[in-house]
């Protein structure tokens, strides 16, 4: 919009100097008319002169309104085909962080005893009560259970509450360590047994395992 207004302003002013100029030489004219006839009048060129600085002064205004067209005028980079223009940024890794060997999280045993609890394959109450560290003479009292008794699997156990811890020794074997399976009748829970004061469920935890925790021959275990 600003380019045609300086086009039409640069036209008009050029227009007005013309119209100028004629009205000049036309108020010459009439001077042609007192000469006599012996005299000869010789023109002044006024009107040629002004006609010339008017063309200069059109070309000058054309040539700048082209110079400045041409400077407005945005420049457009063009790229090669093939290549790019982006650059990436420096320090920035380009290849994945190779991942790190997962840790085993062992949880604890849940504080605090229940209620009852339901023996599982290879459980047995003196075991239950390492585990839980309850007194096992208030466990077999509870639960009319006598020395020796050999109870099936499934069978619930009532927890003593009293508060009396285990006499004894809890932990049979020492332990964190590794245990071998050495028997087809061998489960965690029975592996659990076996050190005392170790969770079914932190065996579970520490190897991996998958329900419903099939032990095989020379497998070895993680105790925590």
């Amino acid at each position: 919009m600003f380019k045609k207004l300086s086009l039409i302003l640069m036209l008009s002013l050029a227009a007005m100097v013309l119209l100028v100029a004629c009205q000049r030489a036309a108020s010459q004219a009439p001077l042609a008319s007192l000469a006599t006839p012996s005299e000869t009048i010789q023109p002044t060129g006024m009107g040629q002169v002004e006609l010339i600085g008017t063309t200069q002064m059109i070309q000058t205004m054309t040539a700048i309104f082209e110079q400045t067209n041409a400077a407005s005028t945005p420049v457009v980079a063009t790229e090669t085909p093939g290549t790019s223009t982006l650059v990436p940024p420096t320090g920035v890794a380009t290849t994945p962080t190779p991942g790190t060997t997962p840790v085993i999280i062992v949880p604890t045993s849940t504080p605090g005893r229940p209620a009852t609890y339901t023996l599982m394959q290879g459980e047995f109450p003196y075991c239950i009560a390492r585990r839980f560290n309850v007194n096992q003479d208030e466990l077999m009292t509870l639960n009319g259970l006598t020395s020796g008794e050999v109870l099936q699997p499934g069978t619930d156990l009532r927890i003593p509450q009293s508060g009396n811890p285990f006499v004894g020794e809890r932990a049979l074997h020492p332990h964190p360590g590794t245990f071998t399976v050495t028997s087809a009748n061998d489960t965690i829970y029975s592996v659990a047994c076996y050190f005392g004061d170790v969770d079914p469920t932190q065996i579970i935890a520490a190897n991996s395992l998958i329900s419903p925790y099939t032990l095989h021959i020379n497998q070895a275990l993680n105790i925590p």
